[in-house]
């Protein structure tokens, strides 16, 4: 009878024993569970990171593989912050450096101002007015085609010459082409619509003297790169200059490099050197045009917003 009476005792001692054992794993688990340091916590460090900033995520973030539509906090920064290659290009830049001396023109080749040149006149179909100085079709038809010796190279192409008739007409014309030869020196190979307005064309040739002009504008000086122009080879063409351009130097290497002209009127580097860089352009009078800006866009003109001093 006593055995049989304190066995339920027992069993009811050892079910509060374990209750007591439960509760307080229950309680130990809820600790740990609120612990500030716990690896579950996604507090202070799953702040929106700033846009432009870099982001350093702790060692203690749980790794997931982030979403396709919601990126890391690190793709998230990368894509708010332009980088150089996706970057809207600047606008053209430029500043005038002027001459030392402006009465001269120090860079001059054959064709130099205030000197008076001699040749004849003689006339034809200009078309769109482009020529092998290459800068285009153009609605202004006063030009010229500038003999091959004084042509010299393309260095002539751009300038602007007033041209006079032995009785006293004259014209004013801009050089976009060259005249073979046998043109000779001081012939100039004026468009029809330019010669009418010298002498009648039935005329054919009349002698006449011409000079170089500085003349007024409102036109700026504006860079166009050749067609196929990349980082790996370029040529750039001085397009509206109010003076015949002598030199022009693209930004490399730390320093300026002139680059050499082309019978085509470009100025080219061979191996891409300064190609998309800053450029310099020299007039014959030594002033200096500084162009920061110019995208290598080949076969687009883009203006400078700025001209050489007039003379």
């Amino acid at each position: 009878m006593a055995s049989s009476y304190r066995s339920p005792r027992r069993r009811r001692r050892a079910a509060v024993l374990s209750a007591a054992v439960a509760a307080v794993a229950l309680v130990v688990s809820l600790v740990l569970a609120f612990r500030p340091d716990h690896e579950a916590d996604d507090g202070p460090a799953a702040a929106t990171p700033v846009a432009g900033t870099q982001v350093t995520v702790s060692p203690k973030a749980p790794r997931r593989k982030p979403s396709p539509a919601s990126p890391s906090p690190t793709a998230t920064a990368a894509a708010t912050t332009p980088s150089a290659a996706t970057a809207s290009p600047a606008k053209p830049s430029a500043t005038r450096t002027p001459p030392t001396v402006s009465a001269t023109a120090p860079l001059a080749g054959r064709i130099r101002p205030e000197v008076a040149y001699r040749g004849v006149a003689t006339f034809y179909d200009a078309g769109t007015g482009d020529g092998a100085c290459l800068y285009g079709p153009s609605d202004d038809l006063m030009v010229a085609a500038m003999n091959h010796t004084d042509y010299e190279s393309s260095k002539a192409c751009g300038a602007y010459v007033r041209v006079r008739a032995a009785g006293g007409a004259s014209v004013t014309v801009r050089i976009t082409n060259e005249c073979p030869l046998p043109c000779a020196p001081g012939q100039l190979d004026l468009s029809a619509q330019a010669f009418a307005k010298l002498a009648d064309p039935s005329r054919g040739q009349i002698p006449i003297t011409w000079t170089l002009l500085s003349p007024s504008t409102s036109d700026t000086v504006s860079i166009r790169y050749k067609t196929g122009s990349s980082r790996y080879w370029c040529a750039l063409q001085v397009i509206g200059h109010r003076n015949p351009t002598a030199r022009l130097e693209v930004r490399a290497g730390g320093g300026w490099r002139r680059l050499p002209r082309t019978e085509y009127n470009y100025f080219l580097s061979a191996d891409g050197g300064g190609c998309g860089g800053a450029i310099r352009i020299t007039d014959i009078y030594g002033e200096r045009l500084t162009v920061n800006g110019i995208a290598l866009r080949p076969d687009v003109e883009q203006p400078t917003r700025v001209q050489f001093a007039r003379h």
